[in-house]
């Protein structure tokens, strides 16, 4: 054997006999698809909002405890920093809302085919842009 690669190859069938056994593809060279990506993003947002959701339970124990606390909380996120996670707290709770519709479609057996799959990807990725910016009209118009 004159490379690596044919030795890692070499297996043995069911009769002892040595047989040529393809690699798994490598990272570098596998290209995920894309509702495989949505899906970890899908896991991803979910600690993202938990995390998130901390924020908002200072915010609420802020307005609750005192006039002083309220206005550190408001500070803090009208700083472009909290600005961003404003921003990408709404980003994730809208990509997993629209993810956990297609998921429900998928608990009712709906959505498997390759085109229905496929397109259900654009509707999530559409529908999370589409319902944040929309988000962040109303909330900036509303101040």
């Amino acid at each position: 054997m004159s490379d690596v690669r044919e030795a890692l190859m070499v297996g043995r069938g069911s009769t002892g006999k040595p047989v040529a056994r393809p690699l798994s593809p490598h990272l570098q060279v596998y290209r995920l698809p894309l509702t495989v990506i949505l899906s970890i993003t899908h896991r991803i947002t979910g600690v993202g909002l938990a995390i998130g959701t901390l924020v908002l339970v200072w915010w609420l124990i802020a307005a609750a405890s005192s006039d002083a606390a309220y206005a550190l909380v408001s500070w803090f996120l009208r700083t472009p920093v909290g600005y961003l996670l404003l921003f990408g707290w709404s980003a994730a709770l809208w990509y997993h809302f629209c993810n956990g519709l297609r998921h429900l479609g998928w608990d009712f057996g709906h959505g498997f085919e390759l085109s229905q799959s496929r397109a259900s990807n654009r509707m999530v990725l559409i529908g999370t842009v589409l319902f944040t910016v929309l988000t962040w009209i109303i909330g900036l118009a509303a101040q």
